[in-house]
């Protein structure tokens, strides 16, 4: 029972030493990679770096306890940190106490609203974010998280909650470019997409072996961390020549719950509901994509419980909202890691770091931050998925797009409740006007399909019509024009048969619906009858009166329909399988 809720009691009770030197190997390769990141996202989010370390402490141990991935890394991410500037910079300015304050009551409320969905099991109001609408924003985003950090490359002021005022801001303070941090900024851009495109390729041709080859070119943050810090501490250039982080206050952070303000909350509560939706789906989706890799299965309720202590941990820390990052979790995948104690160990290095290396952080240009930055989110803008979906489907194709385009012109809060909004309206439409597709027998078989699409035999006397979707109230109206339009159409028609085998439910508009159908088609002299009728569909009818009024009959299958109200042109005959 108790292994239910803390997951780390299962797989505890195996773990062996070969786990333990896995894990650990895994740690260390991610705490490389997330020391950098950690402080860039921090930075981001217009916190103070160490904010960023503070962040990937506590939440990973944590979530080392109750998540039942084995492999996901949760930490800062880019479109969580701009999210929590774009929430926090309304009310505070970035990096004032208040500002901070802000950030720190947004992961304790987006972990509080993560653990309530858990218990509640309400994993699955996070379906109502559709892939579309979140690939559409994270592109979008990855787009204004990149135009954000080039202020910090020019070493001029740039800010701006969309993209548009980005791009104004940076050109009206283009006559205040910086040359050394511009130096300092393509420098560190350079290494790093070599390190990421060419590195890999290099390691190879000297001999190394694919997973070193891997590894190291996933370093390439850290080479550029060492390389623009030594040249900005060898060359003096820390004195207001290029802007550096400068004093990181060392040692582990203090727990604590910031002061409670219910003006405070209220004005959070939209964007923490925002932050935990998107945080949660990118979590669910990273964690089941890697499971199913070592064919493990995770639980999204639990997952949900996981994130949600992460979070407050975060928050409790001094940290922010945190979620699960799909690149450090590859890599941690990569890396060999077995057990979610890997996390933990991942934790211990950060904290050590915390501790023992941030004097030596000093010298490390913001340049150097934003480049890496840049080149991580860069990866998140995908213009093809575009395209693709929408030679899929136009309706999922409008939605994506209108998300990406709200998102840079009016900011990623109203972008994702846009792309929330456009998806509902648009399924409402479909689902308002459903296919219904007039069928007739497939000669010589018990099938029946479209008259538009096969060749089948039909009646004039009686009509079948397969209704391809639910009915509920916003395509009631819709089935009856529909009928109307037919038997209006062909005054020959003595029966209508409704084909009931995509018809999971009817809401009270549907069944009332139904009763008027029936009654206009009696007075028409035309018997209504159903055939494929599904059983939980069945239950709804037997408990009203509908059934007794019906004019015609209810059938077990479309042929038997068919059959009975046609025998001299229906093909084969009535057969049935022994139970």
């Amino acid at each position: 029972m108790y292994s239910k809720y803390f997951p780390i009691l299962e797989w505890l009770k195996s773990y062996t030493y070969t786990d333990f030197t896995d894990d650990s190997v895994a740690a260390v390769i991610v705490t490389i990679m997330l020391i950098p990141q950690s402080l860039a996202y921090a930075m981001l989010a217009g916190l103070p770096p160490e904010m960023g370390l503070y962040a990937s402490i506590i939440p990973l141990i944590l979530y080392a306890i109750f998540g039942t991935s084995k492999t996901l890394a949760v930490g800062p991410v880019a479109v969580i940190a701009l999210m929590t500037s774009a929430s926090c910079s309304q009310f505070a300015n970035p990096g004032s106490a208040e500002y901070v304050v802000l950030a720190v009551t947004l992961a304790i409320m987006s972990g509080i609203m993560l653990i309530t969905m858990g218990l509640l099991k309400l994993g699955f109001v996070a379906n109502f974010l559709s892939h579309p609408v979140i690939s559409g924003f994270i592109t979008a985003s990855g787009l204004i998280i990149a135009a954000s950090q080039l202020n910090h490359i020019f070493g001029i002021e740039g800010r701006g909650s969309n993209l548009l005022d980005i791009l104004l801001n940076l050109i009206s303070n283009l006559n205040h470019l910086n040359p050394y941090t511009l130096v300092i900024g393509v420098f560190a851009l350079l290494i790093l997409f070599w390190c990421k495109k060419r590195l890999k390729q290099f390691m190879l041709n000297l001999g190394s072996s694919p997973l070193t080859s891997d590894v190291v070119s996933r370093t390439g943050p850290v080479i550029a961390v060492v390389l623009t810090t030594t040249m900005v501490w060898v060359f003096g250039l820390g004195a207001n020549k290029v802007a550096i982080v400068g004093k990181i206050p060392d040692g582990l952070p203090s727990l604590g719950f910031p002061s409670f303000s219910f003006s405070i909350w209220a004005e959070l509560l939209a964007p923490a509901l925002l932050i935990t939706l998107v945080g949660y789906v990118e979590t669910v989706s990273v964690a089941q994509t890697l499971a199913s890799k070592r064919r493990q299965r995770i639980d999204p309720n639990q997952e949900l419980i996981a994130l949600g202590f992460s979070n407050v941990g975060s928050g409790i820390s001094g940290g922010f909202p945190v979620t699960g990052g799909f690149a450090r979790s590859v890599v941690n995948f990569d890396a060999g890691a077995k057990t979610p104690a890997a996390g933990a160990f991942t934790a211990i290095g950060i904290a050590l770091a915390t501790v023992f290396l941030t004097p030596f952080l000093f010298y490390l240009p913001k340049a150097t931050l934003a480049a890496t930055i840049i080149i991580a989110v860069l990866s998140l803008v995908d213009f093809k998925s575009v395209q693709k979906t929408f030679s899929y489907s136009r309706p999922d194709g409008l939605a994506m797009t209108c998300t990406i385009f709200v998102t840079l012109l009016m900011g990623v809060e109203i972008g994702i409740i846009s792309g929330v909004g456009i998806s509902l309206l648009m399924y409402l439409y479909q689902t308002s006007r459903p296919h219904i597709a007039r069928v007739g027998q497939v000669p010589g078989t018990q099938h029946f399909r479209n008259v538009n699409r096969h060749l089948v035999i039909t009646s004039e006397k009686v009509i079948s019509l397969r209704i391809d979707e639910s009915l509920y109230f916003p395509n009631a109206r819709f089935l009856e024009d529909t009928i109307y339009g037919y038997v209006g159409r062909e005054p020959e028609i003595n029966d209508v048969i409704l084909v009931f085998s995509a018809i999971n439910y009817l809401d009270a508009s549907a069944l009332e619906s139904l009763e008027s159908i029936n009654r206009r088609l009696a007075d028409a002299k035309v018997n209504l009858h159903f055939s494929e009728v599904k059983g939980p569909v069945m239950d709804q009818l037997q408990r009203t009166n509908f059934l007794a009024e019906l004019s015609g009959q209810v059938f077990l299958s479309q042929f038997e329909a068919f059959k009975t109200l046609e025998p001299d042109l229906a093909e084969g005959s009535i057969t049935f399988n022994k139970v």
